[in-house]
Parts: C-alpha cells; structure tokens; sequence
C-alpha cells in the first residue's frame, strides 16, 4: 500500500500504514541483532494481522540480561575475556666485556683492580598475553613471549596473579603453555579455524603496549599467508591475516571470530604497515598444545635450503638478464636459491640453481607445495627428490633432518 498525492485517508488507515512501515524495520533489524527488542513488534498480534499504531508505540519488554548485550563485540568479549591473561616475564641478559677492558696496556695503565672482572648482568622484563584453554591452568601463548624467561608471572582480569611454569615451547610454530595452579580459572572457547573466511569478524584481545584488556575489531584480510611472505622465514607457519590493531604486548592473545571463539593466536605485526597483523590459526595450537604440555618436543622436518617458486616466464626471464649469476632451466618448479652447509640437501648432491620439479612422485608448482609435503615427511626418512640441473633431469635421495637440532648447531 503506498500513500499517493491527491488521496484521502483516515487515521486509522494511516496508522496501519505506519505500523507496517515499523513492522519492516523492525524485522530487518532484528535479523542482524542490532535491536533485539524490536523482534516483538512482529509478535504484537498473535492472530498473524499488522499491529495497529498504538501497540506499535507501546514501549518494548527487553529483559535486563539482553539489554547488557548491546552487539555481537560486546557478547564475544564477556564470553572470552576473563580467560585472557597477561604474561609478564623476566630473563638475565649477560653482556660480554668490552675488549677495551681485555687490553693488557689499560689494565695495567688503570689498574687491575679498577677494571671488570667479570661479565655484566641485568635482568629485563617484558609483557605479552595469553588466554587459559582448560580449567587446570594450562595456558596458551607465543614461544617468544616467555623465551629464555627466568621468572613468569600470570595476571587474570579479577586481579588474581599466578606463578606460571613454561611447560613446552615450539619457536618454529611460536606457540608455547604456561601451567598455573589455581581454581575457577575461566576458559576461553575454542573455535575451528578451518571454518574461517575471508571477511569473517576479526576480535583481537590482549594487552598492548601495556594497556590492559585492550579490544580491537577488524576482518580476516586474507588466510594462509605463509611465513616466508610475513618475512619470518624460520617459522613454519601459514597466518591469519587481519586488520584488527595488534600491538607489542598483543602477543599470545586471542583472535576471536562474531561468536566469541578463539580462531588463532596474535603473534606479529609488519612494521612498516599498518592494519596488517597475523595470528596463528588455532587449529595449529590444538594439534600440538596437548605434547607442548607434557613437555614433548615438536619434530619440524627439514631438508635445508632456501627456495623461490618458479614458472618457465619467470626462468626465462631470469636468464636474459645479462647480470644473472647463472642460467636456470626454464620449468616449472622450485629454484634452490641456496644450500645450507652440513644439512641433508647438501649431504645428497643438490646444488644452488638446480629446479625442483617433484618430491616422492608429486609435480611441483611452489616451494610453498614443497615446504608443506616436507612438512609432512619423518624425519630421517628418505624423499625422493626430481631435479632438473641444466638439461638434465637428475634423482637424489634426501633423509630430513630435525629443524631445531640444525639450528642449535649454527
């Protein structure tokens, strides 16, 4: 029904006209959950006719409960927050002398008993966030957060502080669990990050910059941004990207989709951007928090070479460029862009140049492809790796190593 110019109608056809008009909105808005009470404009007469104007103005019965909640941000942080902690940590840094105080020409000028005689230490302090996962006290949070902490220190929202124990820490995931002993410990709700999307809510919890309980809203940006393009190439990790404000102090808080679940973890920003920040998904920490907490290591496999994806566009390309090292065959594969010493991939014969086209069988299209099924593989098995070197095509035998050893050897 509309309203015309050069037509007469009463008030009471007016007024039903209106409460239709209200009647439209009010259903509208009470889909997206900005005015729950306006649901009950369309229940205002159980015989299913339009309501008349003035049960329409009547004021609406919203429940003191629902009227707490104002929107779907509020809801997620009442539901999360009280299991978000913050993390304060403390490490003995030891600063080697100076070799101005080793020169036997000062020590003797000055004398012996005036110089250091010893390494200096001093303690530093830093602050991250976490979030409690089960009611026992275990605690999830980044591996860099308490890395070579001395003393942690958990601080609930109610005020309450903990000890916190390091039970495990991965840093090629960054993930590590803190335990404390307490009771009625808040949880936080786990979500399943495989569900997420591009555009979905991004809620980040956590306390930056030393601002408690910091809250900030923004979407997820993009899924899978591998950790070479982030620009951490030693972490084995594929991110969440969003554009909810992560700061310093955000690390190992929560990422929280519209319903109040925990989809990743807040662990790097890009310091020359802004609106860019990551998380790891949650279902990363899920599969191995449960090791983490007993103290178990995580296996990371590695072949040891540093790899850029190629297309034969690209190759050739490369190979016109009369300031190029060297000539690459023009396929489609992974370029070993370097070898590193003493690892598996230099002990079977491949070399910087050579053009990776197939691991066990599987065609290559991006060293992303090849990290994963390394990934993948044990440690100390064999992989069959095709490699195109020049014009020929040549097959090698490479035994994955253990990431973390190679790196505790460098």
């Amino acid at each position: 029904m509309g309203i015309s110019e050069g037509k007469s109608f009463s008030w009471q056809q007016i007024g039903s006209y209106l409460a239709t008009v209200v009647v439209s909105v009010g259903l509208t808005l009470a889909s997206f959950q900005v005015f729950p009470g306006l649901s009950a404009i369309a229940r205002a007469d159980n015989s299913g006719g339009v309501p008349t104007l003035a049960q329409v103005t009547e004021p609406l019965a919203v429940s003191p409960a629902r009227a707490e909640v104002r929107n779907f941000v509020t809801a997620a942080v009442n539901r999360v927050g009280p299991a978000v902690v913050r993390i304060d940590t403390e490490r003995t840094i030891t600063r080697d002398l100076d070799p101005f105080f080793d020169d036997p020409f000062f020590r003797r000028f000055f004398g012996e008993e005036r110089m250091p005689q010893a390494p200096r230490e001093y303690r530093q302090q830093g602050q991250g966030s976490g979030f409690i996962v089960d009611s026992s006290g275990i605690i999830l949070t980044n591996a860099h957060v308490v890395k070579g902490a001395d003393r942690v220190t958990v601080v609930l929202r109610d005020g309450r502080q903990f000890e916190g124990v390091v039970r495990g820490a991965d840093e090629p995931s960054d993930l590590a669990v803190v335990k404390i002993e307490g009771t009625n410990l808040p949880v936080a709700p786990l979500g399943d990050s495989k569900q997420v999307q591009v555009g979905d809510w991004a809620i980040a919890l956590g306390n930056p910059l030393g601002l408690d309980n910091t809250v900030t809203l923004g979407i997820v940006s993009t899924l899978n941004r591998s950790s070479a393009q982030v620009g951490i190439p030693d972490k084995r990790l594929d991110f969440i990207q969003t554009d909810a404000a992560i700061n310093p102090g955000n690390s190992g808080g929560p990422l929280l989709n519209d319903r109040g679940e925990v989809i990743g973890i807040n662990t790097a920003i890009r310091a020359d951007g802004q609106g860019i920040g990551f998380a790891i998904p949650i279902d990363t920490a899920s599969d191995i928090k449960d090791q983490l907490a007993r103290g178990e290591k995580i296996p990371h496999p590695f072949i040891g070479i540093r790899m850029l994806s190629l297309t034969p566009e690209a190759a050739r390309r490369f190979n016109d460029d009369p300031n190029s090292p060297f000539l690459i065959p023009e396929v489609e594969g992974v370029l070993v862009m370097q070898v590193i010493p003493d690892s598996p991939a230099a002990a079977s014969g491949i070399r910087r140049g050579d053009v990776i086209t197939q691991i066990n069988g599987e065609t290559l299209k991006s060293a992303e492809q090849l990290q994963n099924l390394v990934e993948r593989s044990r440690i100390g098995q064999p992989l069959k790796i095709t490699v195109r070197r020049g014009s020929e095509t040549q097959q090698f035998s490479v035994r994955p190593g253990e990431l973390q050893d190679a790196a505790a050897q460098r």
